[in-house]
C-alpha cells in the first residue's frame, strides 16, 4: 500500500480498520501521515504547532473512522478533517493573539527550522524557477495559505479538484476562482522574488525596499510589486517565468521528517505513559499543551486528543519521536475504548462547539401552530444540526428519520410531537404575549437554552420595538437559561439595525445575551453564490458581536410579491454545501433548517409524511 498520493490507502485496509483490525488501523494511520503532514505544514507555514495539529487530526480520524459510511471516500474525508483542524488552530491563534496583545505573541511566529518553503527547496532539491515558486508562497495572504496547501497537492497529483472543493466546502467553480486569484498572487510574488535576487539589481527597487525587514509579507508584496510591474528593468527579469502548473506537475509530496517514516508492527509494546522527550510543554497562555484543541464545556478541561487517549495533558508523543510512537499512541489507546459511540461520518464535532446538555423535556401541552415563517434547530452527531417543526401527519416519525439533533416549535411546548431518543427540544418565548409566569416556567423546565422573540423587526411576527424587548429582557434572564438574542429577519450586522440597537442597549443596561440568533434566506439560487453570501453574513455578525451564533432559520426562498422557491435539486445542493460550510465556522454553534414539513406552501420542507422524505430531506439526512 502506498503511503502517498493516490494510493492512500486502499479500500480494503479502510474496511478492515473500521471493523477493528489493529494492523489495518496502524497501516491506515501510517499511510495517512504524509498527506496530513503536507497539508498542515504548508497551511501553518511550518509553525511549531504543526506536529500537534497533525497528531490531533490523526486522533480524530481514528475516533471517527467507524462512522465513515463510504470507505472509498476515505481520502476526501481525511482531507476535510485535516482542514477542519487547521481552521480550529487558526481560530485559537487569533483568540490568543487578541487576548495577549502587548505580550510577546509567539503564536504568530513560524518555526525557522520548519519553514515549509525552505524545507520544500531542500528536501525536494528544487532549482531555478521551482525554487522561486516555493519562495513566493511565503508572500501569500494568510487566507490563501490553507488553499495553497490543497492546491499544491492537486498540482503534484496527490489530490483531485473535487477533493479540494469538498474539503473547503465550496463548489468546484468557486474553488477555481479562488485558485486563479491565489496563482496571480504567487506569480506576482515570483516576479518580486526574482527582482530582489537579481545582481546587481535595480537601484530603484532598493530604494522602494528601504525599511523592509527582509521578512516576506503581503503588504510588502503589494508595495514591491507596484515597482516591479512599472519598472522596465525589473519587468524584463520576469518575462521568462514559466507557468506555475508546469513547474509543479509531477513533483512528489514533501517527505516526512526523519523518524516519521518507520511503520510500527502491531505487536509492539504499549507506550510508556511517562512524558516523552520532545513533547511540547504546557502553553502558559492557554493552560494546555500548545496546539491542542480547547476543551468543550463539561469535559474537565482536557482536549479531545487527551480524552481520546485517556491520558493527562502534555503526554501525547511529539511527531518528532517518529511514526511508530504516533501510530501506537493513537491507534492502540483510542480503540481500547469500545464503549464510545460511533461518531459522525464526515469529521469530529467542532472543537469550538460546547457540549450539548441533554435535559428532560417538558410534557406536551397545547400550543398554537406557528406562522408560515419561523425559526429552526441544530445538528446530528455533532449536536448542531436541527430543524423547525410544526404538527403534521407523521411528524414524530419524520423528526426521528431526519437525523436532527435538536428541534423547536416556536413555543415552550411540543404538542403532538414525540421527542426521539437523543434529540433535544429547545423552547422559545416567541413574543411579548408569551412573557408570562407559566410560559417562563415551562421554558426553564425544558432545558438550558432559550430562544427569544421571533423576528421582532417584522409586523407579522413578534413586532417589538427595541425598547419593549429590553424592558422584558430581565424576566427572561430570571429563568437562568442561556439566552439567544431576538432573531431578526435581516440586517443583524448593521449597528443601526434592530439587533444592533438591541445589543447596544443590552450592554448599556447590563443585560445578559449568551448567543446571537439569526435568520437568513437566500434570493440567489446559485449554490456557490448563496453559500458565499450566507458565510459573509455570518462572519460580519460574528465580527460585530463576538458571540456564538445559532442560525435558526435558513433556506433558499425569495420573499416579496409571493414566495418563490428553487427546484428541489437546487435546494438540496444548497443545503449540502451550506451545512458543510457551517461545519467549518467554529463560532456557529447550531443551525436549523426551515423546516421539517413539506407542503405546497413550504417547499423547502424535508418530509411530506412520516417516511416520505423529499429530495431536500434526503440531503438533510446525509448532512453532517
Amino acid at each position: 500500500m502506498s503511503s502517498a498520493g493516490r494510493g492512500l490507502p486502499d479500500v480494503g485496509a479502510v474496511v478492515a480498520a473500521r471493523q477493528g483490525d489493529q494492523r489495518a488501523l496502524d497501516d491506515v494511520v501510517a499511510a495517512s501521515l504524509p498527506l496530513v503532514y503536507n497539508i498542515v505544514g504548508r497551511a501553518l507555514r511550518g509553525h511549531a504547532d504543526v506536529d500537534d495539529v497533525v497528531q490531533e487530526t490523526l486522533v480524530r480520524v481514528i475516533r471517527h473512522l467507524p462512522g465513515l459510511n463510504d470507505p472509498a471516500a476515505f481520502r476526501s474525508w481525511l482531507v476535510a478533517i485535516t482542514i477542519r483542524q487547521v481552521r480550529d488552530w487558526e481560530q485559537r491563534r487569533r483568540v490568543a493573539l487578541s487576548r495577549d496583545a502587548g505580550l510577546d505573541a509567539i503564536h504568530n511566529v513560524p518555526d525557522p527550522g520548519s519553514d515549509f518553503a525552505a524545507l520544500t527547496i531542500l528536501r525536494l532539491g528544487l532549482t531555478d524557477q521551482r525554487r522561486e515558486v516555493a519562495e513566493a508562497t511565503r508572500w501569500l495572504d494568510p487566507d490563501d495559505r490553507e488553499l495553497l496547501s490543497l492546491w499544491w497537492l492537486e498540482e503534484t497529483g496527490a489530490l483531485e479538484r473535487t477533493e479540494v472543493a469538498d474539503a473547503l466546502g465550496l463548489a468546484p467553480g468557486h474553488v477555481a476562482v479562488r485558485v486563479h486569484r491565489m496563482k496571480d498572487q504567487i506569480q506576482t510574488a515570483r516576479a518580486v522574488v526574482r527582482a530582489l535576487r537579481a545582481r546587481p539589481g535595480c537601484p530603484d527597487l532598493r530604494t522602494v525596499a528601504d525599511g523592509w525587514d527582509g521578512v516576506p509579507h503581503p503588504l510588502w508584496r503589494k508595495r514591491l510589486a507596484r515597482h516591479v510591474r512599472d519598472c522596465a528593468v525589473c519587468a524584463r527579469l520576469g518575462a521568462t517565468l514559466l507557468p506555475i502548473d508546469r513547474l509543479l506537475a509531477g513533483l512528489p509530496m514533501l517527505p516526512l521528517p526523519a523518524g516519521l517514516g518507520v511503520h510500527l508492527p502491531v505487536a509492539a509494546p504499549p507506550p510508556d505513559p511517562s512524558p516523552v522527550a520532545g513533547s511540547h510543554p504546557p502553553d502558559p497562555t492557554t493552560g494546555g499543551t500548545a496546539g491542542t484543541t480547547p476543551p468543550a464545556d463539561g469535559d474537565g478541561g482536557q482536549s479531545l486528543a487527551d480524552l481520546a487517549l485517556n491520558r493527562p495533558r502534555g503526554l501525547l508523543p511529539s511527531l518528532a519521536v517518529g511514526a511508530a510512537a504516533v501510530v501506537l499512541a493513537i491507534t492502540t489507546l483510542v480503540v481500547i475504548r469500545p464503549d464510545d459511540p460511533p461518531a459522525p461520518s464526515w469529521a469530529a464535532p467542532p472543537s469550538a462547539t460546547p457540549a450539548d446538555v441533554r435535559t428532560p423535556v417538558a410534557p406536551p401541552t397545547p400550543s398554537a401552530r406557528p406562522s408560515s415563517r419561523a425559526p429552526v434547530a441544530p445538528a446530528v452527531g455533532s449536536g448542531r444540526k436541527g430543524v423547525s417543526v410544526w404538527t403534521f401527519d407523521g411528524v414524530s416519525q419524520a423528526l426521528a428519520s431526519s437525523k436532527a439533533d435538536w428541534y423547536y416549535t416556536w413555543g415552550t411546548q411540543h404538542q403532538g410531537i414525540t421527542t426521539p431518543p437523543g434529540v433535544t427540544f429547545v423552547p422559545m418565548i416567541r413574543g411579548a404575549e408569551n412573557v408570562t409566569a407559566p410560559e417562563l416556567a415551562r421554558a426553564r423546565a425544558a432545558g438550558p437554552y432559550l430562544l427569544t422573540f421571533n423576528e421582532p423587526d417584522l409586523p407579522d411576527q413578534s413586532n417589538l420595538t427595541v425598547e419593549q424587548a429590553l424592558e422584558l429582557w430581565p424576566r427572561l434572564m430570571a429563568t437562568g437559561s442561556r439566552l439567544g438574542s431576538p432573531a431578526v429577519a435581516w440586517g443583524a450586522a448593521d449597528p443601526q439595525g434592530w439587533l444592533g440597537r438591541f445589543m447596544a442597549g443590552a450592554e448599556a443596561r447590563g443585560h445578559r445575551v449568551d448567543f446571537v440568533t439569526l435568520h437568513w434566506f437566500g434570493a440567489d439560487f446559485t449554490t456557490a453564490t448563496a453559500v458565499d453570501q450566507l458565510r459573509r453574513y455570518l462572519q460580519d455578525v460574528y465580527q460585530r458581536y463576538r458571540k456564538p451564533i445559532w442560525l435558526t432559520e435558513f433556506a433558499l426562498i425569495r420573499f416579496g410579491g409571493g414566495q418563490q422557491f428553487p427546484s428541489q435539486e437546487q435546494q438540496a445542493a444548497f443545503l449540502t454545501a451550506a451545512t458543510t460550510m457551517l461545519g467549518q465556522l467554529p463560532y456557529v454553534q447550531r443551525y436549523a433548517w426551515f423546516g421539517l414539513p413539506a407542503t405546497d406552501k413550504d417547499r423547502s420542507g424535508l418530509f411530506r409524511g412520516g417516511s416520505d422524505a423529499t429530495v431536500v430531506g434526503r440531503a438533510f439526512q446525509a448532512a453532517r
